[in-house]
């Protein structure tokens, strides 16, 4: 049975039936609670409890951490954007940590931002250290990923678009709220990752709706790839990318044939005119709710409540 970890701002905890239990521990990274597991153990069988309720809670991944994310890797956001689903390769990018935030803060978009898109995806947290060369088998995935959490992988798409660059659109404090909680799988629980349904409301308004069944490359090709070049340490966030629904979509063919014979600043300010006027990019007040569970509630990470603020 998965354990459900909770962070405030001075303590860990476990989620019971009961209530949280708090963990006796001495960590304060993510890294560190998860190498103190005698401590979660113990947490999880207290009966001395309070209100989930009650606590004030932080992302239970802490940073600083490496944060990597994988792109366009669900098949229906891959032909909402335009493009092929068997054509398109495995491909990662980095945000930074410091853009990671609780599961209830306030998104900030800054000053220089207009259209803020919103990614609910599925976050690996890393269990052990995988130098540049480790070998990753679906025997020991259950090794390499301690659990897993919600995230919202937050886009400043005029900069990501104009700029063809993601780590500063996807970078900025906020721009990553992560929770309410890390669930620890059991080892054969992660055989039901693909069950797992992605859910993004915003202002109560279902825009995102997907199972893990539509994802193209599963965390078993993807940590595969990414340790051939990359080191990841215990605590590390590997996010696995978003279905469709997001408020960026491809214009329809005509129009995106057209504008390849326009001039860049023309099509660029011919884009932008049109994504002004699309309702769905986040706005000041927007409150946007994101959970991950499978439908039978077997493996539930929570759901995280954030709302929209505009930077003065």
């Amino acid at each position: 049975m998965s354990t459900s970890i909770l962070r405030t701002a001075d303590a860990w905890w476990v989620a019971t039936p009961a209530g949280a239990a708090k963990v006796n521990t001495q960590a304060t990274t993510t890294g560190q609670l998860l190498a103190d597991r005698q401590a979660i153990a113990a947490a999880a069988t207290s009966s001395d409890t309070v209100a989930v309720d009650s606590l004030t809670l932080h992302s239970p991944v802490t940073a600083p951490c490496r944060v990597v994310a994988q792109m366009t890797n669900f098949a229906s956001h891959v032909k909402d954007v335009g493009m092929d689903p068997a054509a398109v390769p495995l491909t990662f990018f980095r945000k930074s940590s410091g853009s990671i935030s609780g599961p209830y803060d306030e998104v900030i978009r800054p000053s220089g931002v207009r259209l803020l898109d919103y990614e609910v995806e599925i976050g690996l947290v890393i269990g052990r250290e995988m130098p540049v060369g480790t070998t990753v088998t679906a025997d020991n995935l259950a090794d390499c990923v301690a659990g897993l959490v919600v995230t919202n992988d937050i886009s400043a798409r005029d900069l990501q678009l104009v700029k063809t660059q993601f780590y500063e659109s996807k970078s900025y404090p906020t721009f990553t709220p992560v929770g309410p909680a890390l669930v620890l799988l059991e080892p054969g629980e992660f055989k039901r990752f693909t069950d797992l349904r992605l859910r993004l409301w915003v202002n109560g308004e279902l825009r995102q709706n997907m199972t893990v069944a539509d994802m193209i490359y599963q965390p078993l090709q993807a940590l595969q790839a990414l340790t051939r070049f990359q080191r990841l340490d215990v605590g590390d966030l590997v996010l696995t990318g978003t279905p469709v629904g997001t408020a960026l979509s491809a214009p329809p063919k005509p129009i995106e044939v057209l504008a390849s014979l326009l001039p860049p600043a023309v099509k660029w300010k011919l884009f932008f005119e049109r994504q002004s006027a699309n309702p769905k990019y986040l706005q000041d007040g927007d409150v946007i709710e994101a959970g991950v569970a499978t439908d039978d509630g077997g493996i539930d990470l929570g759901t995280q409540r954030t709302v929209v603020r505009y930077a003065p």
